[in-house]
């Protein structure tokens, strides 16, 4: 068997920076576990994989150990491919996921991705949380992560989180926040029980961050930016139920997948 497939940068506006992503577009739906097999090898954050229904593309996401029901930069990376790769002619790409429904729009030299909110409530911090971080947060929230704020950026770029504690969490991962300096605000996202130690731009994790900083700095249109070892930056609007994340993208490699079945 041979499959096309495009490594790219999403979040990124030059070559190795942002988070890079495997995009494998498939004529149809193979075995899971070959989906799986195939984003081990890759061995990147996420490998997504997308076929054609109709006017639609369906999506799915697998990081190295497990499918997900959400990504970001993999959303980006496959619309990134299907507008400036594979010609898709309409202004807007949607795409069927564990999700729901997910819309990327052309906006110029970005693409903007329209993802559904997931605001977090305010809850205790476990035991984990508190050992993996090595210090602890002002606040800690949960939705499908938790989310833990600090005080300032430089509170988050000197987090050196022990993974073994952050991986017995219940949840699937960590996000870490604070106020910008030159941002509204900066983030890190930890993920080790999904093979995702540090995640270095984490577009689902904007869909927690961005109602949270909407709502404390009063503003519904934020500039963003994860400082991982990579970084990338985040455009965030909150519409409602909605949030709007836009980003840019770039291919930095393509490649003929071949193997046995």
């Amino acid at each position: 068997m041979k499959l096309q497939q495009y490594q790219v940068d999403a979040f990124a506006s030059r070559a190795f920076e942002g988070n890079p992503a495997a995009v494998c577009p498939l004529e149809g739906w193979l075995d899971d576990g070959l989906l799986q097999a195939i984003a081990e090898e890759n061995n990147l954050s996420e490998t997504a994989f997308f076929v054609a229904a109709g006017d639609r593309f369906d999506l799915r996401w697998f990081t190295p150990v497990a499918e997900v029901d959400l990504c970001g930069h993999a959303t980006l990376a496959a619309a990134h491919v299907l507008f400036e790769i594979i010609g898709h002619a309409e202004p807007v790409i949607h795409f069927t996921t564990r999700s729901g429904a997910l819309h990327v729009r052309r906006q110029g030299r970005l693409l903007e991705m329209d993802f559904p909110a997931m605001p977090a409530a305010p809850c205790a911090t476990p035991a984990a949380l508190l050992a993996g971080l090595g210090r602890p947060p002002l606040e800690v929230l949960a939705a499908d992560d938790y989310l833990a704020i600090f005080a300032s950026e430089a509170d988050i770029r000197a987090l050196t989180p022990d993974h073994g504690s952050l991986g017995r969490l219940d949840l699937r991962g960590v996000i870490v926040s604070a106020p910008g300096v030159a941002v509204d605000f900066v983030s890190r996202f930890f993920a080790p029980k999904y093979g995702i130690p540090e995640d270095p731009v984490t577009g689902s994790a904007h869909c927690v961050l961005a109602p949270y900083w909407a709502g404390r700095l009063g503003k519904r249109t934020l500039t963003a930016r994860q400082v991982s070892k990579r970084g990338g930056d985040v455009g965030c609007k909150l519409q409602g139920e909605r949030v709007l994340l836009s980003g840019s993208a770039i291919t930095v490699m393509a490649s003929e997948m071949r193997f046995a079945t």
